[in-house]
């Protein structure tokens, strides 16, 4: 029998299941699928590409109708803006549990659609309805699409030794917003209001849709960023290696060079994650020209985003390596997230304190 275990499926299924199979052969489809790749993108026409992304419509009815459907947006969003293009559409399928009433759907949608507004995405079409058998906060899947110039594209695949490797925002950003949105008393508790409140402030911050507009308008390939990834499952560490393996190259990376904000490292510590492999949607990955990698952190500053560079990319074939104060260590993905076992424990603490009282 099967392990059971949630998240995304490991590279080796993934390699002997869905990337031996991929239906027809298409001579537009110019990536494919690949695991650690975000997008895929097609020629829609003579030099024009079309980058698509699908993911589930992930809402937590907990955290507000409006900070919900904000979250499930960019979600969707970041994937897309990875390729550098800009975006442009989504296809929206909402399979919602029986329980929700029309206002809260109404709340719900207004605030999704004010989110797609904000970041220029035109919803082109959907379904909408209730069934049986659905749950939060998996409700639904969606696509994304981004759409530009052939050659102005990026993806995963396209970094290249020599080149500068930058980290947006710090490690852990989701996996410390999500514990601070949903057990904000009991944290509290353990490490104070001002922690708490500084980690549920990055609930806002859970995107990387502002960091990869500015990749656009900085330069994209020769021009500046050569590979953008966003980090999710696996954090900072899993989206470093998942770079290096799609592109086929090696990293060395400084471990004190990756930013660990205070509240990221508290939560942390108190919930037993380790912020460099924890869930981090809202970081970004990018591969930088190395005489540009400064110029594009100042041009993030700008805008008001954190980032650093943390290392270079090496040759091709290279291991990954992870340089710390005690001496130098494989960098390796390190496979199933902690976030979700960390979540999971206290999410059945609280109900078993809730059943008791």
């Amino acid at each position: 029998m099967s392990e059971q275990r949630t998240g995304k499926v490991t590279p080796e299924l993934f390699e002997q299941v869905i990337h031996r199979r991929l239906g027809a052969t298409d001579a537009d489809v110019l990536v494919g699928p690949r695991h650690g790749v975000d997008v895929g993108v097609v020629r829609v026409a003579d030099g024009v590409a079309m980058a698509l992304t699908a993911d589930p419509v992930f809402i937590v009815p907990a955290y507000g109708w409006r900070r919900a459907a904000w979250f499930a947006a960019h979600i969707l969003a970041s994937d897309a803006a990875t390729s550098g293009l800009p975006l442009r559409w989504m296809a929206v399928d909402l399979n919602l549990p029986p329980e929700i009433t029309d206002e809260e759907l109404t709340e719900l949608w207004e605030s999704f659609h004010a989110a797609c507004e904000g970041m220029g995405v035109a919803i082109v079409t959907g379904h909408t309805a209730r069934y049986d058998g659905c749950t939060w906060p998996m409700v639904g899947g969606a696509v994304c699409m981004a759409s530009g110039p052939e050659d102005r594209f990026v993806t995963p695949e396209m970094a290249r030794p020599g080149d500068a490797v930058v980290v947006t925002k710090g490690a852990a950003i989701e996996a410390t917003a999500l514990f601070a949105a949903t057990f904000p008393e009991r944290l509290t508790r353990a490490l104070g209001e001002e922690t708490v409140r500084a980690a549920d402030a990055l609930f806002e911050r859970m995107t990387v849709v502002p960091e990869a507009d500015v990749a656009r308008r900085f330069g994209l390939r020769e021009e500046g960023v050569t590979a953008m990834h966003d980090a999710t499952e696996g954090g900072v560490f899993g989206g470093l290696t998942e770079v290096a393996a799609a592109s086929g190259v090696g990293m060395r990376i400084e471990l004190e060079e990756i930013p660990v904000r205070p509240e990221v490292r508290a939560v942390c510590e108190h919930t037993g994650m380790d912020p460099y492999a924890a869930i981090s949607e809202g970081t970004l990955i990018a591969t930088v020209v190395p005489h540009r990698a400064d110029d594009f952190v100042a041009a993030l500053g700008a805008e008001g985003i954190e980032a650093a560079v943390v290392g270079e990319v090496t040759g091709r074939g290279d291991p990954c390596v992870l340089v710390t104060d005690d001496g130098e260590r494989p960098l390796e993905h390190p496979g199933l997230d902690p976030f979700w076992g960390a979540f999971g424990r206290w999410a059945e603490e609280a109900a078993g304190i809730a059943e008791a009282g």
